[in-house]
């Protein structure tokens, strides 16, 4: 990886017999610690997430849902777990109706609690794709959550202000508290619940989480505060293997042997977003252009727009809608849009197209010595998601639903039994010219993650970055996700650029801080194909970072 250059605060990191980035040093150790005791890229990802919502509950948990995909170096195979769930059987948009609910669904409201699909994806991943039993790749998060932790410094943060928002407010939320509290930086922090809920899972797999205690003790949480959620919902919940979805992508003027292959799971979740705007984006010579000019950043920020144009109308459950997934990734299509971008103007009021005659997550990596590899997403959506704690598990309950369309017309509206439009998305790059893996990203965030996920591949594709450098790298984030939103503009961009940007009718405003949260948390690692080096990088808006084995 000698060609990529270095222009980073802090150094990329390599290795050779694996390499684990996540945004809590101590989960990174959860994954080193399998990948040591033999796991490959499945299980220590495994591991990973449930040392997460030990130590990041303030993002992600087993109370919410996942995806991930996974790179088998034996078959150059790339495998999509789709571990989402979804809405209660008796919720329907006339009981809604009836009941007084206006455009959308109160963020915390129990209705948006869908089936927390997170449990039934690590048991699935680790049946299919992983080689140990999962008492050995619960055990690194068991001893974290009885044990207990030192609470990082941007998480101790947010758990204080998830602490004032949700679980102070939400039933059994006091229980991720002391005294009603986020944990200080620093403070030791025990989740005897959460300990309970894993030795529970190790024991008796997926079925003692969605079925007995733990479902009755969800069901009725959700159904104390107000909702509908049943042991039946949880009973019947399955996640499903799904073929992933991918577009090309070469720089502009770039040989066949330059090109890339982008990858990302299907709709329901929004990583066909990252794809359409890489489509668009393709046409233009960005490596002409600075890469915090007015000029590039104009075109990657309309290049956005047009994707969440499409995919705010046709990204929903495809069991419900036939979503054209095929003819939205066609270069033609892209051609068509790309002649909607003016250099010179912001376009707010961009439509979705007609292709035929519709913030807070932790992300993952992991590669192991072998060369597979584990991207890796899990959230609570909104913070501690509801802050609804099933009493005495330790995690709290998702507010997913919040997603769903209101509009008995729109693609994405709520349904019994449907899985709502997603923000979570993993994704994976590998080599077009032989299939070899390339890289294993992703920037979690709400609807910054597809925006991070064009961000990143231009910086390591179109300028030749190293990961850390591409992290490092400020952003922007169009806010809200939709076609006309107003766009955040991270601080490190030039003050010239933010004036133009505004002048050619962006709504722009800047962010600095723990404010800089809205651009995402990324994660990336790549492998050199002669070598098998890996070469890792960790978001600086963490805590987090890479480490090999």
């Amino acid at each position: 990886m000698s060609e990529l250059q270095f222009s980073s605060h802090r150094s990329p990191v390599y290795g050779r017999r694996g390499m684990v980035a996540a945004s809590q040093p101590l989960a990174v150790a959860a994954g080193l610690e399998i990948l040591r005791a033999g796991g490959n890229a499945a299980d220590a990802a495994v591991a990973t997430a449930a040392a997460l919502n030990v130590t990041e509950p303030t993002s992600t948990g087993i109370g919410g849902d996942c995806f991930a995909l996974f790179y088998s170096a034996t078959t150059r195979a790339i495998t999509a777990l789709n571990g989402s769930g979804r809405a209660p059987a008796v919720l329907t948009l006339e009981r809604l109706q009836r009941e007084g609910f206006g455009a959308a669904l109160p963020p915390y409201h129990p209705y948006t609690i869908t089936v927390p699909g997170a449990c039934a994806g690590w048991c699935d991943l680790i049946a299919r794709l992983g080689r140990l039993a999962m008492p050995a790749v619960l055990a690194p998060a068991i001893r974290l959550a009885e044990e207990g932790f030192p609470v990082a410094p941007i998480t101790a943060y947010f758990w204080d202000r998830g602490a004032e928002r949700q679980l102070r407010h939400a039933p059994g939320g006091l229980e991720l508290t002391i005294d009603g509290r986020g944990p200080r930086a620093g403070e030791i922090f025990r989740n005897p619940g959460l300990a309970r809920t894993f030795r529970a899972v190790a024991e008796g797999g997926k079925r003692a989480f969605y079925e007995g205690a733990i479902a009755a003790a969800i069901a009725a949480a959700v159904q104390a505060a107000g909702g509908c959620l049943a042991v039946e919902d949880l009973a019947g919940h399955t996640s499903t293997w799904d073929a992933p979805i991918s577009t090309t992508y070469r720089p502009f003027g770039a040989a066949q042997d330059k090109g890339l292959r982008i990858w990302e799971c299907p709709p329901n979740g929004q990583g066909i977003a990252a794809l359409l705007a890489l489509n668009v984006l393709e046409g233009f010579d960005l490596a002409g252009l600075d890469p915090l000019s007015p000029g590039r950043l104009h075109l990657e920020i309309e290049a956005m727009r047009l994707a969440f144009a499409d995919t705010r109308w046709y990204v929903t459950d495809p069991q419900f809608f036939n979503i054209p997934i095929t003819q939205l990734l066609s270069k033609d299509y892209a051609a068509d849009r790309r002649k909607l971008i003016d250099p010179t103007r912001a376009t707010l009021d961009q439509r979705h197209g007609a292709p035929v005659a519709g913030s807070d997550t932790v992300y993952f990596s992991v590669v192991d010595g072998e060369g597979n590899a584990c991207s890796f997403i899990i959230s609570n959506y909104m913070g501690f998601g509801t802050g609804i704690v099933p009493a005495g598990y330790g995690f709290t309950l998702q507010n997913r639903g919040h997603n769903f369309s209101l509009d008995p017309a729109h693609p994405n509206a709520l349904a019994p039994r449907k899985r709502p439009y997603h923000t979570i998305i993993p994704a994976m790059a590998t080599r077009e010219a032989d299939g070899s893996f390339y890289a294993s990203f992703g920037v979690m965030g709400g609807f910054m993650q597809p925006q991070g996920h064009m961000q990143v591949v231009i910086a390591l594709a179109d300028d030749g970055l190293d990961p850390q450098a591409a992290l490092d790298r400020p952003r922007f984030c169009i806010e809200d996700g939709t076609a006309g939103g107003q766009v955040a503009l991270e601080e490190g961009i030039p003050p010239a650029t933010i004036a133009a940007l505004a002048a050619m009718g962006h709504s722009v405003n800047t962010v600095s801080g723990h404010g800089r949260a809205l651009f995402g948390r990324g994660q990336i690692i790549l492998r050199d194909p002669e070598t098998g080096v890996l070469c890792g990088g960790s978001d600086p808006r963490a805590d987090g970072c890479a480490m090999p084995l």
